[in-house]
């Protein structure tokens, strides 16, 4: 697993800025809403007795968009390890459309069909816990523009890693820096708004600092430093650690 360090950061890194950008962050508590039932009066009134069904909704939600993205980092994956001959050509051009989306989430251009969204619509949730689940599969096929090239970005990290099991490791991070925050303001959900309140000015500061973050590791990646990178990152980490990766 050494060749997938600094891989693991930069998808941990995506997912944070997933939960952090202008179609998510602001969405967040109608989310919570929609997949709990509960009122944001009924969040913001901090009631011992919810705390319990929030967390299993929001785990499963969670749990959801993980199994696609998982499933997604597998497929890509298996993908390039088909096309092992090419991988260095594999790795330039995927160092490039990783280069592509930074640019892209960045602003430095516009592409309309990237505009799209082509989230899956459920009007009335389904029952239960399980109706949580199938919440999280949506949001996880759905593409917005914030999250729609930044997931295409891990995915094809993952494309280039050479093994299924490294995609799905660097998806299961990526789900980490995406669920991980979520699963927190669900619990604190009043210091979430405290926090939105503050940080919404920088939202857009902090989506385009997301794209230097792709760009910068689209140009490791086409140069072939991520490897060197990672690398030093193994020599750097101890033993016992990163077996256990």
């Amino acid at each position: 697993m050494s060749s997938v360090n600094l891989s693991l950061l930069v998808a941990m890194s995506a997912g944070l800025f997933s939960f952090l950008s202008p179609c998510v962050l602001p969405l967040f508590p109608s989310y919570l809403s929609f997949i709990t039932g509960m009122s944001l009066e009924d969040f913001q009134g901090k009631s011992p007795q919810n705390r319990p069904k929030v967390i299993l909704h929001s785990l499963l939600f969670i749990l959801g968009f993980s199994i696609v993205f998982v499933s997604l980092g597998a497929s890509f994956s298996a993908l390039g390890s088909m096309l092992m001959q090419y991988q260095g050509l594999i790795r330039k051009l995927g160092g490039l459309l990783v280069i592509f989306f930074g640019l892209y989430i960045t602003g430095v251009f516009k592409i309309p069909f990237l505009a799209r969204y082509f989230q899956f619509q459920l009007q009335d949730k389904p029952a239960g816990y399980f109706g949580s689940l199938l919440v999280g599969f949506s949001f996880a096929i759905g593409w917005t523009p914030c999250v729609g090239p930044i997931l295409g970005a891990i995915l094809t990290l993952a494309s280039t890693s050479g093994e299924v099991s490294r995609g799905m490791i660097l998806l299961s991070a990526y789900s980490l820096g995406l669920g991980i925050p979520f699963f927190l303001s669900a619990l604190a959900f009043n210091r979430f708004l405290r926090f939105f309140q503050q940080f919404r000015r920088y939202i857009q500061v902090v989506h385009v600092a997301g794209g230097v973050v792709l760009i910068v590791a689209g140009i490791l990646l086409y140069t072939g430093y991520m490897t060197i990178l990672n690398t030093y990152a193994l020599q750097l980490t101890p033993e016992w650690l990163w077996k256990r990766l």
